[in-house]
């Protein structure tokens, strides 16, 4: 997106895009009554509850404001970086790295039990100044090395990165960038490049004026992600930034561009949401968009208050520059407290056995949203070793016994081990010790609850070597295994 405070705006963009947002609200049933007494009343919680986020963007130098700190930790449960993560501020000069602000920013939200994307590895804008000599191939490796060591340091640690970020034209053709100079297949080889440096995080396409559904930019984004798919180009999500302006209001075909990204394979995420004026149907609409499709999975307002917004003059945010909430900020918790529990089937569908009773034989942990197993990377039996998703292959490292102590054991001595309470937690393997963290409940609906902290085992993803943690239940696919 755009540089943002405090570095200098860029014009507002102007798009031939089609209005409608109240058509939209109405036509998407948008709730605009006051929740009931037990709803969530936070954006984060009443998020959670159909197992999605609600996030914000936040800057390094504003989180010693104590109401701008206070509103971003109680309300939201994703943080993106405004700046602190683009290649200008990682790599000021070749080679020497700089995650300061970027790690600021980590370990603050981190701290509090929050979810973190990366943004962006490769984009046009904010270059570092050394990319100004660079052209061709020498270009290109500069790009994939910043993508190498820029992942390396987070590597495990992020929920998703932007790895490339506004890469075309209003008319579906590409940006002439210098990086589009190092030939067409620049994104595909960013895109590899990020794959290869973090197996596990989820690998996002950003861009704006990408939600109409008629309009050339989403027709050129959607026929690329469509080819990668085609080819098994590693992309898992398409970010859609969804800023409206005076210009271009939520268009009426919202839903079925969400729909259409996410009929390709990928999920998508609203990622830098912010509306002029703060209207309550384009915010309520846009929500209600997200909700009405399983794929989509969160939404991001780019900016805590007002007065923190890139496009300050337009009041564009859920918080005013005092910090209060305003009427928009009803409207979206409204919506997202009415969506109830999250997309997909609750409980395992008939081909999935329901695993309640301890087996006495080993068997594998197989997760209903990627058919992959719960494996020991490496065969390891080394304690603290984290486990991942991996293709299910019969081994040692992926055959676990459920005892009658709710354990679940691996090579007859390590136990599955959660390393922590709280979300987020690393699952493991640990020599067996009898402890409440290596305790599990392996319940009926398919999910398997820790007794320790009530939490489900929960991926982020349905990919080779995504790693297992604990998370609130939500009730998706990503949380419900079956043991076979």
């Amino acid at each position: 997106m755009a540089t943002r405070s405090p570095l200098p705006r860029r014009p507002l963009r102007t798009r031939a895009l089609l209005a409608g947002a109240a058509a939209l609200a109405a036509g998407l049933g948008v709730l605009i009554v006051a929740p009931d007494a037990n709803a969530a009343t936070t954006l984060g919680a009443a998020a959670a509850q159909s197992g999605r986020y609600f996030g914000t963007a936040i800057a390094a130098s504003r989180l010693g404001d104590s109401t701008y700190s206070s509103i971003a930790a109680r309300e939201f449960n994703m943080i993106t970086a405004e700046n602190e993560m683009k290649p200008d501020a990682t790599e000021p000069q070749r080679g020497q790295f700089n995650f300061n602000a970027g790690d600021q920013i980590y370990n603050w939200a981190t701290q509090r039990g929050l979810k973190v994307r990366g943004h962006t590895l490769a984009w046009h804008a904010q270059q570092p100044s050394w990319w100004g000599g660079l052209s061709g191939s020498g270009l290109r490796q500069a790009m994939i090395d910043h993508i190498n060591g820029v992942m390396a340091h987070y590597k495990g640690k992020l929920a998703a990165w932007d790895v490339v970020n506004e890469a075309f034209n209003e008319d579906g053709s590409r940006r002439q960038s210098n990086l589009q100079a190092t030939g067409n297949d620049w994104i595909e080889a960013a895109f590899r490049a990020a794959r290869a440096a973090d197996p596990s995080v989820k690998l996002c396409y950003n861009d704006y004026n990408i939600e109409n559904w008629s309009y050339g930019k989403t027709q050129g984004v959607y026929r690329m992600i469509q080819d990668f798919k085609s080819r098994g180009v590693p992309i898992d999500c398409v970010g859609l930034q969804t800023h409206f302006t005076g210009g271009s209001s939520l268009p009426s075909n919202f839903q079925t561009t969400l729909s259409s990204f996410a009929a390709l394979g990928v999920d998508v995420a609203l990622t830098e949401v912010d509306v002029t004026n703060s209207s309550t149907s384009q915010y309520a609409g846009l929500t209600q968009a997200c909700l009405n499709v399983p794929r989509c999975i969160g939404i991001t307002v780019w900016g805590v208050r007002d007065s923190d917004s890139w496009r300050s003059n337009e009041s564009p945010l859920l918080f005013d520059g005092g910090g209060n909430k305003k009427a928009a900020y009803t409207s979206v918790l409204n919506a997202l407290n009415a969506a109830g529990p999250g997309p997909g089937p609750s409980s395992p569908t008939p081909s999935e056995p329901s695993p309640s009773t301890p087996g006495g034989t080993a068997k594998r942990i197989v997760g209903a949203q990627s058919g992959r197993c719960i494996d020991v990377p490496n065969a390891s039996q080394t304690n603290g070793t984290r486990v991942q998703l991996y293709d299910c292959n019969g081994q040692t490292n992926q055959a676990w016994t459920l005892t009658a102590s709710k354990q679940l054991t691996v090579y007859g001595s390590r136990c599955l081990d959660a390393a922590g309470s709280g979300n987020g937690a690393a699952v493991q393997i640990y020599s067996c010790n009898g402890q409440a963290n290596q305790q599990w409940n392996v319940n009926s609906n398919g999910t398997i609850t820790g007794v320790q902290s009530g939490r489900c085992l929960d991926v982020w993803g349905t990919g080779n070597g995504q790693q297992v943690q604990i998370y609130d239940c939500n009730g998706q696919a990503n949380q419900r295994f079956s043991l076979n």
